[in-house]
């Protein structure tokens, strides 16, 4: 037994003790390969799952790489299964290899025979597969690259993709802008990675520059690029990016979205307008291979609709980017991004991006809300599928939400104020005197309600779930949660990203959801809290009756 900070556990865990002087160098060692589950005060717990070894595996680290850091820094023996299964798991990355042959075109090639003759025999397989060409090699259509990789995840044999890309349409993009810009070094590093493999997914907190890095892949790339966003408000936000750092101008940036259809060399294209249904049939779709792309972007990956992974599929042959502040899914489609967009090229913590001052600090807190007894009647009173709105949608949450944004505004502090339910947005716009943006607030509209925001004009504003994503107010300092989607981690971490932005006086970002006692509305905040905790991240919990401005 030896003084390590990691206990390694049989059921694949890994538990990491916090205090521990070795603590930072162990956690460095075993991210690549093991996934965040939680991480309190004291213990940090890890867990080592087939998609995390591929993912590490395709990153460039090997099984003895693995078995290395767990023997290092384990206190007590490795258990020798878990070791065992390690190496057998990330040696099924890479005994299928697609790649291109001279006179065959797109062909899988094997190192062990059996596996190949096993996958060609799987039901999910074998329709995608063309004739055999020797016993090592069968031939691939090449519009099944995509579906493919799918089905040979889901077999457990992950194919490694070396079939390349083409390069797409040359457009030459130079970075440019402010005297003082330049590259962070980890979105440096982040480009770097994912500009070595061509296609693949980084992973940055909300607020820590993924557009830049975006922009850079594009630089690096000089082709034709699509940009995938997940609404107008976000592809304007990407447009003044593209316009502000780099040589492009007015006419070279196209927006493709609900108003306008303009492609251009660099488009910028949003998810609603590619799933568009018109007579069972999606005809936007035809934007993804409409131009000789020679780089998609997918903004907030982790948000893909379904139908843009069934056209991802057909489109192996570009380079894929992927932008994202957590990949986690709440319909478990993590191994779709790692097949149709790439693995993981690249993850910045969160807390150590704040640590270098990237991201503004940020305290959590639970204000927890007892009901009346009408309150807790009604709530006893309801269908089960309407326990969750009642509980969340209390009228006593109210008196909560105004104390809290009275507070942040005599103390100078922009504040958002975040729910779910629209009906509980407009109640507490009309007694906050704040204007409420929602789905069906006109484009036109939220860009003018977000500049004033941004000027100081609004100081506080009332949002649905349509501001959780991609966009962009630095000012805002607090922000304020009603309500939201059950249990999602994910929207969970977007919410908390909307204040994340560094603030010019330095000032602590706040996050305070406003939760019903004793209901599920407490369970399901439990539930989307988990993400920020595997970040590092704790919520302080008070009574709203005992609350003070945390300091």
């Amino acid at each position: 037994m030896n003084d390590g900070p990691l206990i390694v556990q049989s059921d694949q865990t890994l538990l990491l003790e916090t205090a521990h002087p070795e603590a930072e160098r162990c956690r460095s060692d075993i991210a690549p390969f093991a996934e965040l589950e939680r991480s309190p005060e004291h213990v940090h717990t890890y867990r080592v799952t087939p998609l995390a070894l591929w993912n590490a595996r395709a990153a460039g680290h090997d099984a003895e790489q693995v078995v290395d850091a767990l023997l290092r820094w384990s206190r007590y023996p490795v258990p020798q299964a878990l070791l065992i299964n390690v190496a057998e798991t990330m040696a099924r990355y890479g005994r299928l290899v697609l790649e291109v042959h001279p006179v065959h075109g797109l062909v899988m090639r094997t190192t062990d025979r059996a596996v190949l003759e096993e996958v060609v025999r799987a039901k999910a397989v074998a329709p995608l597969l063309g004739p055999r060409i020797d016993p090592e090699t069968v031939s691939v259509p090449g519009s099944e690259r995509g579906r493919l990789k799918q089905a040979l995840l889901k077999v457990g044999w992950p194919a490694e993709d070396r079939a390349g890309y083409v390069d797409g349409a040359s457009y030459p993009i130079v970075v440019q802008g402010p005297e003082a810009f330049s590259l962070r070094t980890y979105q440096k590093e982040a480009v770097e990675a994912f500009g070595a493999a061509g296609s693949g997914v980084v992973v940055l907190p909300c607020g820590a520059g993924k557009t830049l890095v975006g922009i850079g892949a594009m630089a690096a790339a000089g082709a034709h690029a699509l940009v995938l966003v997940t609404n107008t408000v976000a592809a304007r936000q990407w447009r003044a990016e593209l316009l502000g750092r780099t040589h492009l101008r007015d006419a070279e940036v196209g927006e493709y979205s609900g108003e306008k259809k303009d492609v251009r060399p660099v488009t910028i294209a949003t998810y609603q307008i590619l799933t568009a249904r018109r007579g069972g049939l999606y005809p936007h779709m035809e934007l993804l291979s409409a131009e000789d792309w020679g780089l998609i972007i997918y903004d907030e990956v982790h948000l893909l609709p379904a139908p843009v992974f069934r056209m991802t599929a057909d489109i192996q042959s570009r380079r894929r980017l992927g932008l994202t502040a957590t990949l986690v899914r709440e319909d478990g489609r993590e191994g779709d991004v790692f097949s149709l967009i790439g693995p993981k090229r690249y993850d910045a913590p969160w807390r150590d991006i704040e640590a270098q001052g990237w991201i503004a600090p940020a305290l959590c807190t639970e204000v927890r809300v007892t009901l009346t007894d009408e309150e807790r009647m009604s709530y006893a009173l309801a269908e089960n599928e309407e326990r969750y709105r009642v509980g969340a949608t209390a009228r006593s949450k109210l008196a909560v939400v105004e104390r809290l944004c009275a507070e942040a505004v005599e103390r100078g502090e922009p504040v958002l104020v975040i729910g779910q339910y629209l009906d509980q947005l407009d109640e507490i716009g009309r007694r906050l005197s704040a204007p409420v943006l929602t789905g069906k607030t006109t484009t036109r509209e939220r860009e003018r309600l977000f500049g004033a925001f941004r000027r100081g004009e609004i100081p506080v504003l009332v949002v649905s779930k349509v501001a959780n994503f991609s966009v962009d107010l630095p000012e805002a300092s607090v922000a304020v949660q009603v309500s939201g989607t059950f249990g999602s981690r994910q929207e969970e971490a977007q919410r908390l990203g909307r204040v994340l932005r560094p603030k010019k006086d330095g000032r602590q970002a706040r996050f305070f959801a406003v939760v019903s006692r004793d209901t599920n509305d407490q369970e399901f905040a439990s539930r989307r809290q988990r993400f920020l905790a595997e970040q590092g991240y704790s919520y302080r919990i008070t009574d709203a009756e005992a609350f003070a401005w945390p300091v």
